[in-house]
């Protein structure tokens, strides 16, 4: 038994020699620096109780703050959205003040 495995034994041993004689890496990682809104930033103005009660959460206000503006309707969509498909707990009497402060501070014009 042991014999009838050389040959298989042989190949192996060939295949991961040449592997590893290799003088390029297959694969080269390179280091990125990446700028994140500040994270410890509150959403600012009159209005923002909901909004800083419902969605920090998950997002910071720099990141909101910095969408494109969008029409009513679209942030009414945005923030269904993040109910229905993300399950975000917010509460059904916030979701009309989060979409005025959305529309007032990033409404499309």
């Amino acid at each position: 038994m042991p014999r009838k495995m050389l040959p298989l034994a042989l190949v192996i041993v060939a295949v991961l020699a040449s592997i590893a004689g290799r003088a390029e890496p297959l694969i080269t990682l390179n280091s990125v620096t990446v700028d994140l809104p500040d994270s410890g930033r509150m959403f600012p103005g009159p209005g923002s109780d909901a909004i800083n009660n419902n969605c920090l959460a998950c997002h910071s206000a720099g990141m909101v703050l910095n969408q494109p503006a969008l029409p009513k309707s679209a942030w009414q969509a945005e923030v269904s959205k993040m109910i229905q498909s993300y399950k975000a707990p917010v509460s059904e009497e916030d979701v009309a003040a989060i979409v005025d402060y959305l529309a007032s501070m990033k409404a499309a014009r």
